[in-house]
C-alpha cells in the first residue's frame, strides 16, 4: 500500500481526503450538539438528523453530473463551498443572529455538497493510478475514512466540552480551506471538453440513459433474494436513524458532549474492527452467521442501554457494531461476487438508495420517541429494530437463513440469473442509446 504514496497527485489526493472527511467529523457532532443545546428538545435533533441524512439518498443522482464537470474543480469548489457555509455559523453566533431554524438550513445544504465531493474523490481515483494499483487506493481510501470517523468524533466530543461547539465551527472551516488547497495541488488528467453544444446533447443523452439504467437496477432486483435481504436492510437502517438522533441527548444525559463523541467513536470502532476481520468468517454459511451476528449485536446494544455504568455502556455499544460490521462487508462480497460487473453500478445505486432513505425517516422518529419517552428507552428500543432482521431471517424466510458460505452462491442462486436473462431479451432502453 505503501507504494501509491509515491505517487505525489495520489498522496494529495489522500491527504485532502483525509482533511475533508476530519472536517465533515467535527462538524457533524457540533451541529447536532448545538441543534440540542439551541433547541432544548430531542425533537429538534430527531429534525436535524432528518435533513442531514436525507440529501445522501440523492447521491446516486450525481453520477452524470460528476462525470461532466472538471474533477479538480469540483473538489476544491465544493470545499469552499463547505467553508463558506461552515463559517456562517460563527459569524452568526457574533452577530447574535444564530437560532436553531439557521442550523437546520445549513446543515442539508452542507451535508449536500458532501454528496458531489465523496463520488469525485473516487472517480478520480482510476485518472490517478493504474489498474494494479486501484485495490490498494481504494483501502487506503476506506481506512482512512473509518479512522477519521473513530478518532474525530471522540476529538470533537471532547473538544465540544473544553473549547464550545462555535469555537469547534471555526477549527472546522479551516479543515474545509486546507482541504481547497490540498485538492489544487492535484494534476488531474482531463479528457479535453468538446464544443457546448454537442456537450450539452450528450449531457442529455447521459441523463436518460442513466434513468434507464436505474429502472434496469430495480428490475434486476425484483423477484430476486436481493429483494429479501434489503428488507433487513432497510429495518437496520431506520434504527441506525433513530440511534443518530437520541444519541446527542443521551450523551447530555450520562454527563455531557464528550460523552456523546464516545459513543459515536464506539460505533465507528466497532464497525472498523468488524470489517477488518472479515475475512475469518467467510467459512461459515452467510444466512445462519448473518442471523448469529445481529443476534449478538441487538443482544450487547440491549445491554448497552440498561447497564448502569456510563463506561460499560460504551464498550458494549461498540462491541455491538464488530458482528454486525462484518457481516456489512461479507454481504458487499456477496453483491460483487453474484451481480455482473455491466449492471454493478445501476444496482448498487438502487441498493443504496432504498438503505439511505430510511435513516432519515428513523431520525425523525426517533427524535419525536426521545422527546415522549426518553433517551435510554428509545435507545434500548433501537436494538430491538436490529433483532428484527435476524427473527425475520430464522422463522419468516427459509432462503435467507439456508443461505451457503458466499463461494457456493452465484447469480442463479440469488434468482438473479432470470432477471438478467430478461433484461436482455427485452432489450434496454440504455443499450438501445449507445446503438444511436
Amino acid at each position: 500500500m505503501i507504494n501509491v504514496f509515491k505517487n505525489k497527485n495520489f498522496t494529495f489526493l489522500f491527504l485532502g481526503r483525509l482533511v475533508s472527511n476530519a472536517g465533515d467529523s467535527l462538524y457533524a457532532v457540533a451541529a447536532m450538539w448545538l441543534v440540542y443545546e439551541l433547541g432544548g428538545s430531542a425533537f429538534y435533533t430527531g429534525l436535524a438528523g432528518f435533513l442531514t441524512l436525507l440529501p445522501q439518498s440523492l447521491q446516486f443522482l450525481v453520477g452524470p453530473l460528476v462525470d461532466r464537470w472538471s474533477l479538480k474543480w469540483t473538489l476544491v469548489i465544493s470545499q469552499v463551498i463547505e467553508f463558506l457555509l461552515i463559517i456562517i455559523i460563527p459569524i452568526c453566533h457574533f452577530l447574535n443572529l444564530l437560532n436553531v431554524t439557521l442550523i437546520l438550513i445549513v446543515m442539508p445544504l452542507a451535508t449536500l455538497v458532501n454528496q458531489v465531493a465523496y463520488p469525485a474523490q473516487s472517480a478520480a481515483l482510476p485518472k490517478l493510478l493504474s489498474k494494479d494499483e486501484l485495490v490498494k487506493g481504494n483501502s487506503a481510501f476506506s481506512f482512512a475514512y473509518q479512522g477519521v470517523d473513530l478518532t474525530f468524533n471522540a476529538l470533537a466530543g471532547i473538544l465540544v466540552a473544553a473549547v464550545g461547539a462555535i469555537s469547534l465551527y471555526i477549527i472546522d472551516s479551516i479543515t474545509f480551506i486546507i482541504a481547497a488547497i490540498l485538492f489544487l495541488s492535484i494534476n488531474i488528467p482531463e479528457p479535453k471538453r468538446e464544443k457546448e453544444k454537442a456537450e450539452t446533447k450528450k449531457f442529455k443523452q447521459i441523463m436518460k440513459k442513466y434513468v434507464d439504467e436505474i429502472k434496469e437496477g430495480v428490475s434486476f432486483i425484483r423477484g430476486s433474494l436481493l429483494e429479501k435481504i434489503i428488507l433487513g436492510s432497510v429495518v437496520a437502517n431506520f434504527a441506525i436513524g433513530m440511534t443518530i438522533a437520541v444519541l446527542p441527548v443521551l450523551g447530555d444525559f450520562l454527563g455531557g458532549s464528550h460523552i456523546y463523541g464516545y459513543y459515536l467513536a464506539a460505533l465507528s470502532g466497532g464497525s472498523l474492527l468488524g470489517a477488518l476481520i472479515a475475512s475469518w468468517a467467510e467459512k461459515f454459511p452467510l444466512g445462519m452467521f448473518s442471523i448469529v451476528s445481529f443476534g449478538i449485536g441487538s443482544t450487547l446494544w440491549a445491554l448497552s442501554s440498561i447497564v448502569p455504568w456510563t463506561t460499560a455502556s460504551i464498550v458494549l455499544f461498540g462491541m455491538a457494531w464488530i458482528p454486525i460490521g462484518m457481516t456489512n462487508v461479507m454481504f458487499a462480497a456477496l453483491l460483487q461476487s453474484t451481480i455482473p460487473s455491466h449492471l454493478m453500478g445501476r444496482v448498487f445505486s438502487v441498493l443504496m438508495s432504498i438503505n439511505t432513505v430510511a435513516m432519515p425517516i428513523g431520525s425523525l422518529i426517533g427524535g419525536t420517541l426521545t422527546e415522549f419517552l426518553g433517551s435510554q428507552i428509545v435507545f434500548g428500543c433501537t436494538a430491538i429494530g436490529i433483532a428484527v432482521v435476524p427473527l425475520y431471517w430464522y422463522f419468516f424466510n427459509n432462503d435467507l437463513r439456508d443461505l451457503p458460505v458466499i463461494k457456493n452462491i452465484d447469480a442463479e442462486y440469488m434468482g438473479l440469473g432470470r432477471t438478467e436473462q430478461l433484461i436482455v431479451e427485452t432489450g434496454s432502453s440504455s443499450e438501445l442509446q449507445d446503438n444511436i
